[in-house]
């Protein structure tokens, strides 16, 4: 199939919900279709009609009916075909970026990293448009590109303010979208996981969900009606005034007792450094706490009675269906899973629902995949910012 994904564009409000809704649940039969969007028949025919025409959506065989009967019937189940488009998502860290390719329900279909030697956003931009034309080589015809960074980005284009690459007011869309050629989008890099995971993972069909990030800082993102909510301090580093004890440790990278003091990466080898004078990486920490190193274990468990507390904040004011907790730092739950699971009991009401709290275990190609979501949301079905994904 050779559908070019611009001959879709531009899609109308109506025509996208339809197209959203058979992407993130699909397929879907026309009853089901005009239910969950309360359409009239007449109405999905008109909407569906030029989606299936330009090759956006097309009609399956229906599971389980012989070819005779499944074939030419309007009652047809509507799909998208997944692997006839690509998109290429890029995270950028401090020292790598990381590379995807998905298809258009956001499978990751091939991964390339490069080492980040610099931070120049010329030459930044020249690492990205070389490995998108690696991507390209055996991935023609990509649709567009996400880009995923650690900081505050204005308009999907601009990256305004980025600590972790010493960023200010760089235009990252336009520099990559010179040197390949496609349309590119940017975005926070947790907002870009809230998106995929609203979309095609853990949150797919809710209608409020967290995603809470622990790794080299922390990141929080919240899901109301399907819809991510954006706020002005999910970028801005906000866990280091998240105060979970405010009689906690002070470390260089968040206030006393903060969400970042006790729980990010850097805090805590920063915690058992000062202690113990030895520069341990953040898994031999984990290692020596499981073994009962007295210092490490200490340190984890005041990690885990923090992350115990901010969940249990998060579940008495948000009431969510689900947390998903993903980045780097999760394996503080393999060592310390049972000492969050018990701060939560205690600092939630004794007649509260349990708090779906599911754990992610999951590297930076998932956060290259949250920003390749992005491209399909913006560049291909023209969904507005937090777009919802649809429902039941």
């Amino acid at each position: 199939m050779t559908t070019v994904a611009a001959s879709w564009l531009p899609l109308t409000p109506g025509e996208r919900s339809v197209a959203i809704e058979v992407l993130v649940n699909g397929p879907l039969s026309r009853t089901e279709l005009a239910r969950r969007l309360d359409l009239s028949a007449g109405s999905l025919t008109r909407l569906t009609k030029p989606l299936i025409e330009s090759g956006l959506l097309v009609e399956v065989p229906e599971a389980g009916a012989p070819a005779e009967v499944r074939q030419g019937r309007p009652s047809q189940p509507l799909d998208v075909v997944a692997e006839s488009w690509s998109f290429i998502g890029f995270k950028i860290t401090e020292d790598m970026v990381y590379g995807v390719v998905t298809t258009l329900r956001s499978d990751i279909v091939a991964r390339h990293d490069r080492p980040l030697t610099t931070h120049d956003p010329a030459e930044v931009a020249d690492v990205l448009a070389e490995m998108a034309g690696g991507f390209t080589a055996a991935h023609p015809c990509p649709a567009g590109i996400g880009i995923g960074v650690g900081g505050r980005v204005e308009d999907r284009a601009v990256v305004a303010e980025s600590p972790f690459l010493g960023w200010r007011g760089v235009p990252l869309a336009g520099l990559v979208g010179e040197r390949t050629g496609l349309p590119v989008v940017v975005e926070n890099d947790v907002a870009a996981l809230v998106e995929a995971e609203t979309w095609f993972g853990a949150g797919r069909g809710l209608d409020r969900f967290v995603v809470l990030t622990i790794g080299a800082g922390i990141g929080y993102g919240l899901v109301l009606g399907g819809r991510r909510v954006p706020n002005a301090e999910e970028d801005r580093g906000f866990g280091r005034h998240w105060i979970v004890d405010p009689h906690g440790p002070l470390t260089p990278e968040g206030e006393r007792g903060s969400a970042v003091s006790l729980l990010a990466i850097s805090s805590i080898r920063y915690q058992v450094r000062a202690a113990t004078g030895r520069d341990w990486t953040y898994e031999e920490i984990l290692g020596r706490a499981a073994a009962g190193d007295p210092m490490p274990a200490r340190v984890i468990d005041e990690a885990a009675r923090a992350l115990g507390t901010l969940v249990a904040q998060i579940s008495n004011f948000v009431m969510p269906q689900k947390i998903l907790l993903a980045g780097e730092g999760v394996g503080l739950m393999d060592v310390a899973g049972n000492t969050v699971g018990e701060t939560i009991r205690t600092l939630r009401h004794p007649m509260a629902a349990p708090v779906a709290l599911e754990t992610k275990v999951s590297d930076f190609h998932d956060w290259a995949r949250g920003a390749a979501v992005l491209a399909i949301q913006v560049l291909v079905l023209g969904a507005a910012e937090s777009e919802p994904a649809g429902g039941s």
